[in-house]
């Protein structure tokens, strides 16, 4: 049975690519992009079944009004917040707008496109949301630490929301991609420079990230849509999807030294109690 989507960022990169794979297979998708030229090819070749919406997903007034004019369409059964982009620099360098977008775009975003979603999913009868997540929701690196907070913040969410809402049909999946040739370093914005920084770890981490060429990023983008579209046909679906050979190496690294961590720290964690 084909369904209807909603994809943010669709305009280029995964976000692309979910949306012609999901028209490729008959399903209808309602595209929410800031650049809504960018999908008039799509919307040419897919007449009927692709709608684009101009939309700030930083905007909550914004999101609320797109969501009302595409709910009036008809029924959505797959949510996918895909927007986001990263800041490279030392936490440091950073202004207090720089933190503030971080978090807005990549977290507080996908939350409100979230919210919206879970009363018509819920009177519907069910429905899937998607979280593209990040191998940095799991693993931080020394330059990026606003984007951490929220990839990790929205893990923390959809895990506690998925709990409120799985009774009423409505499932989550948080997928953490590696590396993807999907344009995200291109888009990547970057604080000023401080000498203070310019040779230690941050600034050598910068010139490595700044140094990158596709051959590093091994995703390909059409094959990570295959597997997250796979997971609109699959019941239940997993709550976590992590793809890329780089993303599992580093998350099963990352959980197994957290694990360790905390074995450790068994015997102090339990002294703490009232005795007896």
């Amino acid at each position: 049975m084909s369904k209807a989507w909603f994809i943010t960022g669709a305009a280029s990169g995964l976000g692309r690519s979910l949306t012609e794979l999901a028209l490729s297979e008959g399903d209808a998708v309602t595209a929410a992009v800031r650049r809504p030229d960018a999908l008039r090819d799509l919307a040419s070749a897919h007449p009927g079944r692709l709608a684009v919406e101009e939309l700030d997903v930083t905007s909550s007034q914004h999101v609320a009004r797109v969501v009302a004019r595409c709910l009036a369409r008809g029924r959505i059964d797959v949510v996918v917040n895909n927007a986001g982009g990263g800041l490279v620099g030392a936490t440091e360098e950073m202004t207090d707008a720089d933190v503030q977008q971080q978090i807005a775009l990549n977290l507080l975003a996908p939350i409100q496109v979230t919210r919206a979603f879970l009363k018509p999913m819920r009177e519907q009868g069910g429905g899937r949301i998607i979280q593209i997540s990040s191998v940095g929701g799991q693993v931080a690196t020394p330059v990026s630490s606003p984007y951490h907070a929220a990839k990790w913040g929205l893990e923390g969410f959809t895990e506690g929301v998925s709990q409120e809402v799985a009774e009423f049909g409505i499932h989550f999946t948080l997928v953490e991609p590696g590396g993807m040739r999907s344009g995200f370093q291109s888009n990547l914005r970057w604080t000023t420079e401080t000498p203070t920084y310019r040779d230690a770890t941050v600034g050598k981490v910068r010139r490595r990230i700044a140094a990158a060429d596709d051959s590093v990023f091994t995703g390909d983008p059409a094959r990570l849509a295959r597997a997250i579209f796979d997971t609109t046909r699959s019941s239940p679906p997993p709550l976590r999807l992590t793809l890329g050979a780089d993303a599992y190496d580093l998350i099963h690294g990352a959980l197994k030294a957290h694990l360790d961590r905390l074995e450790s720290q068994e015997k102090l964690a339990r002294s703490v109690a009232f005795a007896g």
